[in-house]
C-alpha cells in the first residue's frame, strides 16, 4: 500500500518523560515498520537535534523541567518546521488547541489506538515531504541568488519592484547598456531562460524588492 511505503521511509521522534509510554509507542510504531527514536525529556531531544535527520515529532505536553510548549518554542526559534503531533490527557482539548496555534499540526488524546496514531502520521509524513521539498527549493534559490554580484543583485531587486531597464539605469546611475549587460549576466548566473523564472527564484530565495522611488 502506498501509505505504508511513505510511513516506512521516515523517522518519528517520541518525546515523553514516561518510560512506559515511550516503550509502548516505540513498540506500536515498530509493529508498523515505522522507525522511532525515544527521548525522555525535551532537553535530551533538543540536545540531539543537530544530529537528527528530518522527521515527525510525537510530543507530550506535560513534562517536568521543560514542557512541550517550551520545546515547540525552541524548535520555532531554531526554524525547525518538522510536523509535531502533541499528546494530551483526556479532556485537554483547550491545551491541544493552544499547541496547534503554536505550530502543532494535530493532537491525539491518551489513551489512543494504533489506528488513530497511524492516521495522524499519514498526514504528518505527507506534510514533512512537502516541507522538505519546499526547503530544498529555497536552499537552491538562495545558493543561486547568492552567486550574483552586488550590481546584479541590485538589478534583480529592481526587477522585483517592477522597474524597467530605463528606470533601473536612472536609479543606479548607470547607462542603459550597462543595465542590459548586468541583466544578461544575472540571467546566466541564475541559470534561467526568462524574467518570470528569475523573479520566481528571487521570491523563493526571500530576496526583497528595491524600495519604491520617491516621487
Amino acid at each position: 500500500m502506498n501509505e505504508d511505503i511513505e510511513l516506512n521511509s521516515h523517522f518519528v521522534y517520541i518525546v515523553d518523560d514516561d518510560r512506559d509510554v515511550r516503550r509502548s509507542l516505540s513498540f506500536m510504531l515498530g509493529a508498523s515498520d515505522i522507525r522511532s527514536h525515544p527521548f525522555g525529556s525535551g532537553e535530551d531531544f533538543l540536545d540531539a537535534l543537530p544530529d537528527l535527520q528530518p522527521g515527525c515529532i510525537l510530543l507530550d505536553l506535560r513534562m517536568p523541567q521543560m514542557d512541550g510548549f517550551h520545546v515547540m518554542a525552541e524548535l520555532g526559534s531554531r526554524e525547525i518546521d518538522w510536523p509535531i503531533i502533541v499528546m494530551t490527557g483526556h479532556g485537554e482539548v483547550p491545551v491541544a488547541v493552544r499547541a496547534m496555534k503554536l505550530g502543532a499540526i494535530d493532537f491525539i488524546e491518551k489513551p489512543f489506538s494504533e489506528e488513530a496514531l497511524l492516521g495522524c502520521f499519514a498526514r504528518a509524513f505527507e506534510l514533512l515531504d512537502a516541507r522538505e521539498a519546499s526547503g530544498r527549493k529555497r536552499r537552491v534559490a538562495r545558493d543561486r541568488v547568492g552567486q550574483l554580484t552586488a550590481r546584479e543583485t541590485d538589478v534583480l531587486r529592481g526587477l522585483l519592484a517592477g522597474e524597467s531597464n530605463k528606470q533601473l539605469a536612472a536609479r543606479l546611475g548607470i547607462s542603459l547598456r550597462t543595465v542590459e549587460m548586468h541583466r544578461g549576466n544575472m540571467m546566466d548566473r541564475l541559470q534561467v531562460a526568462s524574467l518570470a523564472e528569475a523573479l520566481t527564484l528571487a521570491l523563493e530565495a526571500g530576496l526583497e524588492a528595491a524600495p519604491a522611488a520617491k516621487e
